[in-house]
């Protein structure tokens, strides 16, 4: 029985430690980091006679176990599957050390009730991690072209055939903008344009409606200065999804990225012909906002084919348009064009 608790408690504490060290090295979050820590501490015995009876019991040569090998065992395609599988370890280990100590006369200093608590709240910390992990792809992700589906500026075409054209052409993040539809319809273009976005690989956003982004299941939301505050969203959109928030000055770019932002939209860069009346921030203001916030940076405002590499030159790391996209004749040339300009460019 002691090489059963030895070894599963080893397994319980390498475990943990890497989901602590994804945590606080992949994850930078200190609280999921010290929740870790905490709980290796708790569960690991202190005792020393117990370690040294465990450690007098191991026969780590004789474990006929120990050269068994799995299919699949040693592939871990991506932070979530290594998060996964030290999950299942830990939770595999505790239920081990949780049946162990109901039996009669074994004195380990363990208690079953107390791994049994500990057992659920790994289960509780692997969703997290697992969340946050997927909120963070889904920020890494925006790059690119940054499509604005601003319903007015449709002119009557048909929103998901253009959002089909555009990422297809390489647009990597397609934002729904609306003011005028009444907020069913709106839902239902969201889940719609949400489905094609899915199929190409694109993220979606949905700029204002919390409620739209919630029942939609989009991967966002964007607010402006005027919207939602940034905290509020952020307390209230589950741990997987974005937020983004529009900044035309550094201390509003700041007090966003401290306030839970996951991207910054700075502008308007230049004179927009799709809003009027927006402030101008301009590229000095960019160079700014980036040497400030580490967050992605989307420029946003009058960007077209000829401007759009020196935006990336001055530190975007997406462009947002409407104009030069859904202005143009050829959607899906215009598309093109403009991915072609910012590819070398990318931060």
């Amino acid at each position: 029985m002691l090489r059963i608790v030895d070894a599963n408690l080893n397994r319980i504490g390498e475990g943990l430690r890497v989901l602590e060290d994804v945590a606080r090295f992949i994850l930078d979050d200190p609280d999921l980091s010290l929740q870790l820590k905490a709980l290796r501490h708790d569960i690991l015995p202190t005792d020393t006679g117990l370690r040294k009876r465990l450690i007098a019991a191991r026969r780590a040569d004789e474990d006929v176990g120990a050269f068994l090998d799995v299919s699949g065992e040693g592939e871990r395609r991506d932070i979530a599957a290594l998060v996964g599988a030290n999950s299942r370890r830990i939770e595999q280990s505790l239920r081990v050390l949780e049946e162990t100590t109901k039996m009669p006369r074994q004195e380990f200093g363990l208690d079953w009730e107390k791994l049994k608590d500990a057992r659920f709240r790994v289960y509780e910390l692997e969703q997290a991690i697992t969340l946050k992990l997927s909120r963070r792809d889904k920020t890494e992700r925006i790059a690119g072209v940054y499509l604005i589906l601003d319903t007015e500026s449709l002119k009557g075409r048909d929103g998901l055939e253009v959002t089909r054209i555009a990422t297809r052409a390489g647009a990597h993040v397609v934002q729904l903008r609306d003011k005028t539809l009444p907020r069913g319809e709106l839902l239902t273009l969201a889940e719609n344009v949400r489905k094609v976005c899915a199929e190409s690989g694109a993220l979606f956003i949905v700029n204002d409606y919390l409620d739209v982004a919630l029942a939609s299941g989009a991967d966002g939301l964007h607010v402006g200065q005027g919207d939602l505050p940034v905290a509020a969203a952020r307390g209230l959109l589950p741990a997987d999804k974005i937020v983004g928030c529009s900044a035309a000055v550094v201390e509003e770019a700041v007090r966003a990225r401290e306030d839970g932002a996951d991207y910054v939209a700075v502008g308007s860069i230049y004179e927009s012909p799709s809003k009027s009346g927006t402030r101008l921030a301009g590229l000095e203001t960019l160079r700014e906002v980036r040497h400030r916030v580490s967050l992605p940076l989307v420029a946003i405002g009058g960007i077209n084919e000829e401007n759009a590499a020196e935006v990336m030159e001055a530190g975007a790391d997406a462009v947002a348009v409407i104009s030069a996209v859904l202005g143009a004749g050829d959607i899906e040339d215009a598309c093109r064009r403009l991915t072609a300009k910012i590819g070398g460019n990318r931060q």
